[in-house]
């Protein structure tokens, strides 16, 4: 019975749905970088900084948030533990010392070094999120699309679920919420990096997979719909302590629920016997030098241009016995010397890449392009929200940025689910989920420029499910087509296109195109402004001459991005095009 009962123990410890769970967790805190807006009035006001100071803290915010090549290098020669320690103590350093300074308890900086300690701090999520990826997409290589989706889902909702547990604690001085940010995260990934980790998941396939996928989207989908209905009733209700407290214990009851299912799995479900373990396949070990294996790569290289091009067209049985018999050809007539048989230079698409491979090849740079301008665009709505609310007449903007961080984690969850059943059942390149969410990308921004009435709702639901989709599909996508051995090196790379399209679409044209539509409404201090139906009467006052009034603030820059996404996603059907035979060669299989 104790011998039973140790081996139960075992296989839960080494189930990689525990792993899964305790990824979910440590996501679930991953996403300081959406606090800042949370702790930045504190900052400004602690340290009498203005908002041009508050702007470049900012950027070191973003910069930290997106630099992640030290963390996808360490993945790659520390154990993943290690790697999070790392994060863990960069975070709990970063913010912790600004907590310091805010609250008085250590000198006072320059803002030089400020941004360097915001940046140290954020940084640390690169590796929480690095992590996590990579362990989880080991143990299930085939279902990247729903874990990606699900692990970057609660990256994304981290923002409200650590702001409720402040309310929580309802503690009077603000900067409280710093020293929460520095020591919360860091504690939670200390407690669970030894469970993160790969554990052979190919050999823990089970007919029950798709039922525990179903749970754990169940379980996300509620949480979503739950944070939605707090964050209203919170806002249009002035509640007790003692009912914030219920909330936020039903809030954490929905975040623990997930652990069902390896326990489930671990000590109420039968044992797969010995035998069934052995028929299962081992993945194939890269031994140095030349071996059996290297010989069929070359003569399979060679076999691709021998290869008629309608072999790709038949049904995956017949194709396997057509390029059997072209490469037992190619054998005999390589030992002939009737063929001189040449090595292909580098990993094929599907295969495992490095960095620098990958950088050569025009599928890593179509994603690149891609993802740049569409989630370029959707990162710029978030980060001018709030004044695009305001332009639009809307004087409570924050119930905005709640309400793309819903959709943006409904669209991470729905983008993985949806790619998915692209791939698994149809066989067709995942990329195509991220041109139709570019597509609805630019149906938002088209609805943030005109203006109408009820526009910033329907915008923030297309900008949010289309941003979020995004980081569901690129990582997943990039897995399968460059591999799993530098997946880390890859994605990090990966991630710099986001901000980097931010920068231009923000930086350059949005905040002109804003500046110089206010200042030419502040030579018009009587200016009656109607757009598309919405009639907005300005009246500035002499200290506040760069405020923009009406839907012409942004109506060029929202065209432009909209543009941009369609060009998005022209890049992403070519990136189809190229990929159709990689995933009908990865994915065909299973489903004939």
């Amino acid at each position: 019975m104790m011998a039973t009962l140790r081996e139960r123990f075992c296989a839960f410890f080494n189930n990689r749905w525990l792993v899964f769970v305790a990824a979910m967790w440590i996501q679930s805190c991953a996403g300081i970088g959406y606090l800042f807006g949370s702790i930045s009035p504190v900052i400004k006001t602690s340290l009498n900084y203005n908002q041009r100071q508050i702007a470049r803290l900012g950027v070191a915010k973003d910069l930290g948030d997106s630099v992640g090549f030290l963390a996808g290098s360490l993945c790659e020669v520390l154990p993943l533990w290690g790697a999070l320690l790392v994060g863990a103590l960069q975070n709990l350093v970063g913010y912790g010392w600004v907590w310091l300074i805010v609250t008085g308890r250590a000198p006072r900086l320059p803002l030089w070094a400020m941004c360097i300690l915001i940046f140290v701090g954020n940084n640390g999520e690169t590796y929480f999120n690095t992590a996590a990826l990579v362990s989880c997409v080991q143990n299930f290589p085939k279902s990247r699309g729903p874990v990606v989706g699900i692990l970057k889902g609660f990256a994304g909702l981290s923002g409200a679920i650590l702001t409720q547990i402040y309310t929580m604690i309802h503690h009077p001085d603000h900067a409280s919420l710093i020293f929460m940010i520095a020591v919360g995260p860091a504690i939670i990934v200390i407690a669970l990096m030894y469970l993160i980790r790969p554990v052979g998941g190919h050999r823990q396939v089970r007919p029950s997979d798709d039922a525990s996928f179903t749970f754990t989207y169940s379980v996300c989908l509620l949480l979503a719909a739950y944070l939605m209905g707090v964050m209203l009733v919170e806002d249009l209700v002035d509640l007790s302590h003692t009912i914030i407290t219920i909330f936020t214990v039903i809030l954490l009851f929905l975040l623990i629920i997930p652990i069902v299912v390896p326990i489930t799995l671990s000590f109420f479900s039968v044992p797969r016997d010995s035998e069934e373990e052995v028929l299962l396949p081992i993945p194939e070990k890269q031994v140095p030098g030349k071996s059996e294996h290297d010989v069929n790569e070359v003569i399979f290289s060679e076999l691709e241009d021998e290869k008629p091009r309608e072999v790709d067209l038949l049904p995956a049985l017949e194709r396997r016995k057509r390029i059997a018999q072209l490469q037992v050809k190619l054998f005999h007539a390589a030992a002939e010397g009737a063929v001189r048989v040449k090595r292909r230079r580098g990993p094929r698409r599907g295969e495992d890449f490095t960095l620098m491979q990958a950088l050569i090849k025009a599928d890593f740079w179509l994603i690149f392009w891609s993802l740049l301008l569409g989630s370029g665009s959707g990162l710029t709505v978030i980060d001018n929200l709030g004044q695009m609310s305001q332009s639009l007449g809307y004087d409570n903007t924050h119930i905005f940025v709640s309400l793309i961080s819903i959709w943006n984690f409904l669209g991470r969850i729905g983008g993985g689910y949806f790619s998915e059943i692209i791939v698994r059942d149809h066989a067709y390149p995942r990329p195509i989920a991220m041109t139709v969410a570019q597509f609805v990308m630019a149906v938002g921004h088209v609805f943030f420029a005109m203006g109408w009435p009820g526009a910033m709702y329907i915008g923030t639901l297309l900008i949010g499910l289309g941003y979020g989709a995004h980081w569901a599909i690129v990582p997943a996508a990039a897995s399968e087509l460059f591999g799993l051995k530098k997946f880390g090196a890859i994605y990090n790379f990966l991630t710099l296109a986001s901000p980097a399209g931010s920068l231009v679409f923000s930086g350059l044209i949005a905040s002109s195109i804003y500046d110089r539509e206010a200042e030419r409404q502040a030579h018009q201090p009587h200016l009656n402004s109607q757009n598309s139906g919405i009639l907005f009467s300005v009246i500035f006052a002499q200290d506040d001459p760069l405020t923009c009034k009406g839907s012409i603030c942004f109506f060029l820059t929202s065209i432009i991005m909209s543009g941009f996404c369609i060009v998005a996603a022209v890049l992403s059907l070519i990136l189809v095009y190229r990929t159709k035979i990689v995933y009908a060669n990865l994915y065909g299989k299973s489903r004939n």
